[in-house]
């Protein structure tokens, strides 16, 4: 009888510290998420202070192509209304079809991370480089930011696709999933700021 109160005792503490585990872990993703913050905020402040030093280098009206633009918010948006049905999914206990909208997302994504990179090449093609002008510093600073961290996002979910068909639906895996799902939205909401500030008002 006592071994079976020792056992359970020792079960509990387990079960205890796994869940004080997994608390400090979201604790540490939101504490990520705040710093990110900081840093998009200050190469905001740093794009805003620049935006008009071109060194009589090329505008962003001359240069910036507001199709190819458009098209990128647009798979960006839909890439995160298909994250967000991957949690669905999640919640509905349903593995395969999380797992297939998250690889939706991860393409969409991928297209995303392909224009920008073709729009970089187009820019760097007509003279516009980090060395051209304070302007195009800050720019190739802002969007290849938030482009690297789209990346980012594209090799953590890729992980967590394969950790997801290995282990199923487990505690660990519900919260990577609810934390890579945020992130994804953070970066949507960066993306839309982005395109007023940076791309809208540069056209202007």
């Amino acid at each position: 009888m006592q071994m079976t109160q020792h056992d359970h005792g020792h079960a509990h503490d387990h079960e205890h510290g796994h869940e004080e585990h997994e608390q400090l872990k979201v604790l540490g993703f939101w504490i990520f998420v705040v710093t990110d913050c900081i840093l998009f905020g200050s190469l905001f402040a740093t794009f805003a202070v620049l935006m008009h030093n071109y060194a009589g280098g090329p505008t962003g009206k001359e240069l910036f192509e507001l199709p190819g633009i458009i098209a990128s918010t647009f798979i960006l948006l839909t890439s995160s209304f298909t994250s967000g049905l991957a949690v669905l999914a999640m919640n509905k206990g349903k593995v395969k079809e999380m797992i297939s909208w998250l690889a939706v997302t991860a393409v969409l994504g991928l297209a995303f991370v392909v224009l920008e990179i073709n729009e970089f090449t187009h820019l760097v093609h007509e003279g516009a480089t980090m060395a051209t002008s304070a302007f195009w510093s800050a720019f190739f600073t802002l969007v290849g930011t938030h482009g690297l961290h789209v990346s980012v996002g594209l090799f953590w979910m890729v992980a967590l696709m394969i950790q997801l068909k290995r282990r199923g639906i487990t505690p660990v895996t519900r919260r990577k999933v609810t934390n890579l799902s945020l992130y994804w939205h953070f970066l949507d909401v960066v993306w839309i700021f982005l395109f007023t500030v940076v791309y809208l008002l540069g056209v202007m």
